[in-house]
């Protein structure tokens, strides 16, 4: 295994392991609040977007470099 393939690896293991962190975190912070179920949905929605945006950011730079 190269070092390239190796680093692409490990950045999606730990990237993927981070957003699904994230969103613990997210739910966590709405219970805790006692949001309820639409102020939880409106955190996800809102926090949720920005991580949303970096993997669309990563699936489109993807896909021009893969042409």
């Amino acid at each position: 295994m190269s070092e390239e393939q190796f680093t692409h690896l490990s950045m999606l293991f730990f990237l993927g392991g981070l957003v699904v962190f994230m969103g613990f975190i997210i739910w966590d912070l709405g219970k805790q609040s006692k949001a309820g179920k639409f102020g939880t949905f409106i955190l996800f929605l809102a926090l949720g977007t920005g991580v949303a945006g970096f993997v669309f950011k990563n699936v489109l730079v993807e896909f021009i470099l893969s042409k």
